[in-house]
């Protein structure tokens, strides 16, 4: 923007200046009226700002429209162009009249160049009105405009002809006796009745787009045409000479119009915003804009009226312009008639359309007064609520919201009214309506203003909302049993914790976990399983307290909250709170009733207190972990959660972690326990043991370190390894002079495991050049989900190969007889549990004999695991027991003591006189002992 535009624009800085900028235009205008209106002191400085001034204002409203064209974009650029042009017309006109008068000192010649250029100056401000206007879209809208136009020019042409053209042009052509004169004396006056219906014309059709310039160009134009009439007076005419009075008219024109483009009202780009309409102004403008043609005929009747009067022959240029503007006024007419009545067939096209939209929709439309009392409701009010429209109409809104909603929505309505319309058109409610049945229905509507009150848009979404709560009950429910699942029950147990019961301690969780679930789902199927379950959960729904929660976490295992009473006596909620997890405890252990039989099951639980500042996750972890502890000590019982509880698990958690490191470092070591014959003392076989030395420096035996683990992973990695290096170093044995045959306990879980294919233990014997015979297998029998039909698969083939089996912990396990009857055993190993006290018990000391004769019918050897005391041994021996294994004889040994104890030969049994030889063959292959290994004698 040029140093002019900013001067002129009260947008290029803050509002303050826009107004000094008004201001100061005002000054200059009323400076020069002033200098006009005292004759400016000489005729020399009249006849100058007379001319030259005019020139210069014209000049600056030629460069301030060009400027603003330049910087603008838009439909209205080239209207600032035409007017820039006008302008600079008017300029050039001034400035030659200027030349003639100021500086040759010379009267003005009629015709001049002056005239050429003022006669130049009305068509392209006429062209400029044009392209402001608002453009008809319709050809019978361009017909309207030129009427209109016609009408107006028309009707001031008749009366400026009847008043002073016509013998203005009278006296022209006789003093002058020529036609350039009166076509010249007649052009000005009406080329500004062409501008001048153009205004008026174009004044009600103008466009939206900055308005307020739009205005004050058309009053700078209107303004430079009312100062043209006065001069084109006869009157006037013969007396005016430069700087007069009427100068002031044409130097305020051409700067109000300089002034337009930069108007205060104009608006930046993108700085419009919406607001209220006027309300006003556009019916005014309407009503003015219907009477413009009946006002022009008005003033072409006075111009006949005026010569009929004065006693005048009418004039034939009169007859035919006020005929013309009858003629125009009819076809005007006729125009507008046509087009009402189309527009009438349309409105009520329309009318119809939307009546059917309405009636037709499946939505509820509803108008409400401002009082809230319901004006209209559509049709389909009938099967949308249950209820006719007419029943509604008149009906209050708030009769048909249900009470509950009532509140809400009304607060809602009256924040919605107040927000203003341009922010905020529309707002949705949902709320219930009553139905004709009664019933409460959800609906959603759309509200809008209308008239001060509200139209609605409602439509019955009661279904959806259904949907909805079903689909939430179903997240956050257990689909078998329907209590709360375990994100449900974390939500209650965090309610618990904060609020008012936030510092309630008395608040405990109970975790419940059904002992025996499994066995059940194996023997009687899944489905029973589930009924199991579903009856449980009735069970424990039924026990437990109105406010406080049971839910299914997922398999077995149940949970509660009992929230706190508000008691200060911890012991005594500890008391409560036990007692009702001992009567949950027996309620589920009760046996459940599943088709025609009885299913029992018991039931371990952990409890677990809230403490100040604990987390929901925290006391469901501490009622897992009592849960827990109540399965390890027994099952069938109720645990209280102690704080050495998380530090056990901690311990375990940090030992299997250094498990994993030790596994992956080779720390495990592997020792060899002696397998002795009981009659005469030899070695028939040594039984692999893997120990694990940690970074502290203690021993752990398997029994210790895979209790604490619990990992399966970590559990037959140790399996492989202990397998191929107990192999390993039976071969290196054996390839130093010492062949004696090795046992490897495995679990039959660990032998069907899929790591562990059928062809794996036979590469491992040719890899290491092992004899099959000097491998034996050791088969616990510990673990009822191992099916029998695979595992004797797997024995077979081991036999096929060569490999010994033995049978261990025989005695213990509650398949034992029938892993005896289905399975191919060579060996059967006494528990360790039985060998412990067949000295002192008559009844395990019946119960071991009994078991040793079985072995000795069905032609198998016997080995008993555990043998540590003179005693045991005597005792054994005499019952038939062939071999034996414990600290009587020997601790587990590393490689080199082992093969110092196979150098000696034998070791002595009480009542067997004298050393013999180590036995070098026909060994019979034995594997270790129970999970309790004999431990490590101290060195």
């Amino acid at each position: 923007m040029s140093v002019l535009g900013a001067w002129l624009s009260p947008h290029s800085a803050t509002g303050s200046s826009g107004l000094r900028a008004r201001i100061l235009l005002g000054t200059v205008c009323a400076g020069y009226s002033v200098g006009a209106a005292v004759g400016w002191g000489s005729p020399q400085l009249a006849r100058f700002m007379g001319d030259f001034g005019l020139a210069a204002a014209a000049l600056v409203a030629a460069v301030s429209c060009f400027l603003y064209a330049r910087v603008s974009a838009g439909r209205l650029r080239p209207a600032w162009l035409l007017f820039s042009l006008s302008s600079l017309m008017a300029a050039c006109g001034n400035a030659v009249w200027g030349w003639y008068e100021v500086v040759l000192g010379v009267p003005v010649p009629t015709p001049s160049v002056a005239d050429a250029f003022f006669l130049c100056f009305a068509p392209p401000a006429i062209v400029g009105l044009l392209v402001l206007a608002k453009r008809p879209v319709t050809r019978a809208g361009w017909v309207c405009l030129a009427l209109d136009a016609w009408l107006i020019g028309g009707s001031l042409l008749t009366l400026a002809w009847s008043l002073a053209l016509a013998h203005a042009a009278h006296m022209a052509g006789v003093q002058e006796a020529s036609v350039g004169p009166a076509a010249l004396s007649l052009a000005y006056p009406l080329l500004d009745i062409v501008l001048v219906s153009m205004v008026l014309a174009l004044h009600f059709r103008r466009s939206g787009a900055n308005r307020s310039a739009v205005n004050t160009a058309i009053a700078a134009l209107a303004l430079t045409v009312l100062c043209d009439a006065v001069f084109t007076s006869p009157l006037l005419r013969s007396t005016y000479h430069s700087g007069q009075l009427l100068d002031a008219g044409w130097f305020a024109g051409s700067l109000l119009l300089a002034y337009a483009p930069w108007g205060v009202r104009s608006r930046a780009p993108g700085t419009d915003r919406p607001g209220p309409p006027r309300a006003m102004s556009r019916p005014i403008a309407g009503s003015l804009a219907a009477l413009t043609p009946y006002l022009a005929a008005a003033v072409c009747t006075l111009g006949i009226l005026y010569n009929v009067v004065e006693g005048r022959r009418v004039d034939r240029v009169v007859i035919f312009t006020g005929c013309t503007v009858v003629l125009a006024l009819v076809v005007r007419q006729g125009i507008m008639l046509l087009d009402n009545i189309s527009l009438t067939q349309e409105l009520a096209q329309k009318e119809n359309h939307f009546r059917s939209l309405v009636q037709g929709s499946s939505d509820v439309i509803m108008i409400a007064a401002p009082s809230g009392t319901l004006r209209y409701v559509s049709p389909a009010a009938a099967g949308v609520y249950g209820r006719d429209a007419e029943d509604l109409v008149g009906a209050e809104l708030s009769s048909i919201i249900h009470p509950e909603d009532l509140g809400r929505v009304v607060h809602e309505v009256r924040r919605f009214l107040a927000a203003p319309p341009h922010e905020e058109p529309t707002t949705r409610i949902e709320c219930r309506f009553r139905s004709g049945t009664g019933d409460w229905l959800h609906a959603e509507s759309t509200v809008n203003r209308h008239q001060g009150g509200l139209l609605l848009n409602s439509r019955d979404v009661t279904e959806r909302v259904r949907l909805q709560a079903q689909l939430q009950h179903n997240a956050e429910h257990d689909p078998l049993t329907d209590l709360p699942n375990r994100a449900l029950f974390t939500s209650r147990v965090r309610q618990a914790l904060t609020g008012r019961r936030a510092g309630d301690s008395g608040t405990a969780v109970l975790f419940i976990d059904l002992d025996g679930f499994k066995a059940v789902n194996d023997t009687i199927g899944h489905q029973a399983g589930d009924e199991l379950l579903i009856q449980a959960a009735r069970r424990l729904q039924e026990s437990v307290r109105a406010g406080d929660t049971a839910a299914r976490l997922g398999g077995d295992e149940f949970a509660a909250i009992i929230t706190g009473d508000g008691t200060r006596d911890q012991g005594a909620r500890e008391y409560q709170v036990h007692e009702i997890a001992d009567r949950l405890r027996l309620t589920l252990s009760q046996p459940y009733r599943i088709g025609p039989s009885e299913v029992r099951v018991a039931a371990s639980i952990g409890v677990a207190f809230a403490e100040p500042g604990i987390t929901p996750t925290d006391l469901m972890r501490n009622a897992d972990l009592a849960m827990y502890r109540a399965k390890a000590g027994g099952k069938d019982r109720v645990e209280l959660y102690a704080p050495q509880m998380q530090a056990d698990v901690v311990r375990r958690s940090e030992l299997a972690t250094r498990l994993r490191t030790a596994l992956r470092e080779g720390e495990f070591a592997l020792l060899h326990q002696p397998v002795v014959h009981l009659a005469s003392g030899s070695v028939a076989a040594v039984a692999a043991q893997a120990r694990w030395r940690s970074a502290q420096g203690i021993l752990f035996t398997p029994a210790e370190f895979l209790r604490v683990t619990g990992d399966d992973d970590r559990t037959a990695e140790l399996g492989r390894w202990l397998l191929e290096e107990a192999v390993k170093q039976a071969a290196d044995r054996a390839r130093a002079g010492h062949p004696v045959a090795v046992s490897v306990r495995l679990s039959a879980t660990r032998l069907l495991d899929k790591a562990l294919p059928f062809g794996s233990i036979e590469a491992l014997l040719t890899r290491h050049g092992l004899p099959s015979g000097a491998l034996m297998i050791e088969v616990a029998d510990s673990d009822p989900r191992v099916s029998f039909d695979e595992l004797e698969q797997r024995l077979v083939a081991l036999r096929r190969l060569g490999v010994r089996i033995a049978l261990d912990g025989f005695g213990s396990g509650f398949a034992a007889i029938n892993a005896l009857r289905r399975l191919p055993i060579d060996v059967l190993k006494l528990d360790r549990n039985l060998v412990e006290g067949v000295v002192e018990s008559a009844r395990l000391h019946k119960i071991t004999s009994g078991l040793l004769r079985i072995a000795c019918d069905l032609g198998l050897q016997s080995v008993a695991d555990g043998v540590d005391v003179p005693e045991q041994v005597l005792a054994l021996r005499a019952m038939g027991c062939t071999h034996g294994q414990g600290m009587a004889f020997s601790g587990p040994l590393d490689e080199y003591r082992l093969r110092r104890a196979l150098v000696r030969g034998q070791f002595p049994v009480p009542g067997v006189p004298g050393p013999r030889t180590v036995m070098a063959g026909g060994s019979i292959p034995l594997l270790t002992g129970s999970h309790a290994e004999t431990p490590v004698p101290p060195t």
